[in-house]
C-alpha cells in the first residue's frame, strides 16, 4: 500500500475543488500535485485564466489559492505500479471533510474517468455532490491537444 504523501491544497477563499486519482511517481517525488513535466495540468489551467504557466511549487499555490481553487486526490492511499491508474487496487478513499467543511465549495471537478469512477464509488455519497469531470490532463490521455483540454476545462470558470 502506498499513502498519499502529501495534504491538500486550500484556504477560506477555495471555492472550486479540482480530485485527481493518485499522485503519479514523480509527484510523489516532489510532493506536489501534476509533478510530471508531461501532463499538461499546469498548461491547461493557466491557459483558462490566461495566465503564464506557474513554474515552481510556490508559484503553483499561489496561482491556485488566488483563482480560488483547492485542489486534492480521490484517494488517501492504494496499490499501485508506477503511476498507472488501471493498475490501482485497494483503495481507501480521502476524507474530503478537511476542504468542505472550510471552504465554500462551488463546484467539484474531477480530472479524468479514474478520479471519476473511484468519487462515484467512494465520495460522491458522503459529499452529497456530484462532480464534473473533466477530461484527463495525463499524457496517457494523448488524444486531446492542450487546446482542446482548454476548452472544455473552462467549465471551471465559475459564472
Amino acid at each position: 500500500m502506498i499513502s498519499h504523501p502529501f495534504p491538500p491544497l486550500y484556504d477560506e477563499n477555495s471555492r472550486i475543488l479540482i480530485l485527481g486519482s493518485f499522485p503519479s511517481v514523480k509527484s510523489r517525488e516532489q510532493l506536489f500535485f501534476y509533478g510530471h513535466p508531461q501532463n499538461r495540468f499546469w498548461k491547461v489551467v493557466a491557459a483558462v485564466f490566461e495566465k503564464s504557466v506557474p513554474q515552481t511549487i510556490e508559484e503553483k499555490k499561489r496561482f491556485l489559492l488566488s483563482n480560488g481553487i483547492a485542489l486534492w486526490d480521490v484517494i488517501a492511499s492504494c496499490e499501485i505500479e508506477g503511476s498507472s491508474d488501471s493498475s490501482i487496487k485497494n483503495v481507501v478513499p480521502n476524507d474530503l471533510s478537511i476542504i468542505l467543511d472550510n471552504c465554500d465549495i462551488k463546484k467539484i471537478f474531477v480530472n479524468g474517468k479514474t478520479a471519476e469512477k473511484y468519487y462515484k464509488k467512494y465520495l460522491r455519497d458522503t459529499v452529497g455532490k456530484d462532480a464534473v469531470c473533466l477530461p484527463s490532463t495525463s499524457p496517457a490521455n494523448a488524444a486531446w491537444s492542450v487546446e482542446r483540454l482548454t476548452e472544455e476545462w473552462k467549465r471551471i470558470l465559475l459564472r
